[in-house]
């Protein structure tokens, strides 16, 4: 990529990602003041992942049809950020009420956002090239991890400083700045010969998404089908912890709004360092090592923050919680960073948004049952014993990859079970 297209890459994800983040941090803080339960504050990361799972691949999926990334990019941009705007004068800490209307409008928010990663990811992808493509997702991941990370410092910063209704504007604002910079998107997609009628899109995106049997070939390759089902047995364990951090880091660790945020911040902080290792060493390696370490690291991860409780003092539980959210940064990058060099690999050209897509439904599944799963469990048993619990899929997807996964890059390509 030149630079151009590397300042427009990192502006629009680090906006998108930025503003996303804030967006739901925010929801479950707020949830959490109003005496929420902690189901509640979990829902918010259901929504989000909900409105993922089903819109990712549609949006993929009309991408590759109509060959106009860009356009797509803009139009779901426009509806994302309109979807912030209600949130201004929706009152969220006035209960139930408020309480629903800011989960739905997650989900509302979340299935415009949900077409962002699956067809700038393939632009990034198709401009890395085979040998260049793990360093191209790294670069685009750390890009988004930046975001991640100044939208959780942001979070740390502003909720207490700002009420609610200028809070959301500023996420609206910072959807907007992703929006304009991807109008600045070159667009090279393959174009069809002619442009299709909205009922040929329609058509061609059904068959895409509900494949006849005979027509899924390329959903076996290399074992694919079974990294989906990792990708959504490790999202459970990983964003049904991850949901319950704006409850349980001030609540249960007795951590400030602004340390609360630092914290938070340490994981997109890693990623954006990590991206950029993981994204060299996924073109040397191979892919398979990496998401396998990336799956174990995860469950890892909930057992870690499990623990940060048990520490008596405030910075022994501060110092385990460090250690939990660099774990899952690391464990993050290398999972995603061969993920998507593996899904670059085995796509066949004119169906890479589209499986791209299919990893975010993927990843959506777990989102939305991981929090249900353990936020339902935190109403009857505590917080910890609840993330033990979510460690369980992690350590299921991590099996699931390490046996079926076949490695797709470079001399160990075919190589069955474990890469030895």
């Amino acid at each position: 990529m030149s630079l151009r297209d590397r300042l427009v890459v990192t502006t629009a994800a680090a906006a998108r990602f930025g503003s996303g983040i804030l967006m739901g941090t925010a929801l479950g803080f707020y949830i959490g003041e109003s005496g929420g339960s902690d189901l509640a504050a979990a829902l918010v990361y259901t929504a989000y992942f909900a409105g993922m799972m089903v819109f990712a691949p549609v949006w993929g999926a009309v991408a590759d049809v109509t060959g106009r990334r860009r356009a797509v990019l803009v139009a779901t941009g426009l509806g994302a950020t309109l979807a912030v705007l209600p949130l201004t004068v929706v009152d969220v800490e006035s209960g139930s009420g408020g309480i629903w209307a800011a989960v739905g409008l997650r989900g509302l928010y979340a299935s415009f956002a949900a077409a962002f990663p699956p067809v700038m990811l393939t632009v990034v992808s198709a401009a890395g090239g085979e040998s260049g493509r793990g360093r191209s997702i790294g670069f685009f991941n750390s890009a988004r991890a930046v975001g991640f990370t100044g939208g959780q410092l942001t979070a740390g910063a502003l909720l207490g400083l700002l009420l609610p209704d200028s809070l959301f504007v500023v996420i609206a604002a910072l959807s907007l700045v992703s929006t304009v910079a991807v109008a600045f998107l070159l667009d090279d997609a393959p174009k069809p010969d002619a442009d299709p009628t909205l009922a040929e899109v329609v058509s061609e995106v059904r068959q895409r998404l509900l494949p006849a049997v005979d027509e899924r070939a390329h959903l076996r390759t290399n074992g694919l089908q079974w990294l989906y089902v990792a990708l959504a047995l490790r999202n459970m364990s990983v964003l049904g912890v991850m949901s319950l951090m704006p409850v349980y880091l001030p609540q249960s660790l007795g951590l400030s709004e602004f340390l609360m945020g630092v914290l938070l911040a340490l994981n997109p902080a890693g990623q954006a360092v990590f991206m950029l290792v993981f994204g060299r060493v996924a073109d040397v390696t191979g892919r398979k090592r990496l998401v396998t370490f990336g799956m174990a690291g995860s469950a890892l991860f909930a057992l870690v923050a499990a623990a940060a409780t048990l520490p008596a003092t405030a910075a022994g539980k501060f110092a385990v919680g460090v250690v939990a959210f660099l774990l899952i940064a690391a464990s993050f990058s290398a999972m995603t960073t061969g993920a998507l060099a593996f899904i670059g690999d085995v796509a066949p050209p004119n169906r890479e948004s589209e499986l791209m897509g299919l990893r975010t439904t993927a990843k959506g599944v777990g989102g939305v049952l991981g929090p249900v799963f353990v936020g339902g469990l935190a109403l009857v048993v505590s917080k910890e014993v609840a993330f033990v619990a979510g460690a369980v899929p992690g350590v299921l997807a991590t099996l699931l990859v390490a046996v079926t996964l076949v490695e797709s890059y470079g001399a160990r390509a075919r190589v069955p079970l474990f890469g030895s």
